[in-house]
């Protein structure tokens, strides 16, 4: 089977949020509320801005369901990763179940605008790249661990690459 790139970019995604979220439960709650400045917020808050957005961008695809996932100080790391793992099964049903036309312009009631398909596809694996820097920057800043998140390390797991 030829697996579409995009859907390869999406799964990474998805997969380096969880290896971050992972990586968050060793922290404890004071670590998780750790910040640093020029990053989106906590780490915990963090991760679940990059979960809900998936969910977002997911929902312009009629794939998820509102409520999304609350963005809160109090928010767990159960509850982040229960909503993640719809985001990965709505991940697949994307590229799975439809005939999508990426280039086809699309109605986004949610955000109330007309745009391709490929927008959303495309800022989902923007936004959370971006944000998932910004949790290792504040691990980093900290002493603590950050984990290795890239497309190498994805396609090592994945064994997409074989080292001689």
């Amino acid at each position: 089977m030829n697996t579409p790139p995009m859907l390869r970019q999406l799964r990474h995604d998805v997969w380096a949020t969880g290896r971050l979220l992972e990586r968050c439960r060793a922290l404890n709650e004071g670590q998780l509320d750790l910040t640093a400045p020029g990053t989106y917020g906590t780490i915990r808050r963090t991760l679940a801005h990059i979960v809900r957005a998936d969910e977002g961008y997911l929902h312009g695809f009629g794939l998820t369901h509102e409520p999304l996932l609350e963005v809160t100080d109090t928010v767990t790391l159960d509850q982040i990763e229960e909503r993640l793992t719809n985001v990965r099964e709505a991940v697949e049903g994307l590229f799975g179940a439809r005939d999508l036309d990426f280039d086809r312009r699309m109605r986004d009631e949610r955000r109330k605008t007309d745009l391709d398909p490929w927008v959303l596809v495309t800022q989902f694996a923007h936004h959370g790249s971006d944000h998932r820097s910004q949790i290792n920057t504040i691990l980093s800043v900290h002493g603590l661990a950050a984990p290795e998140l890239d497309v190498w390390a994805y396609a090592d797991e994945e064994h997409a690459v074989v080292r001689s």
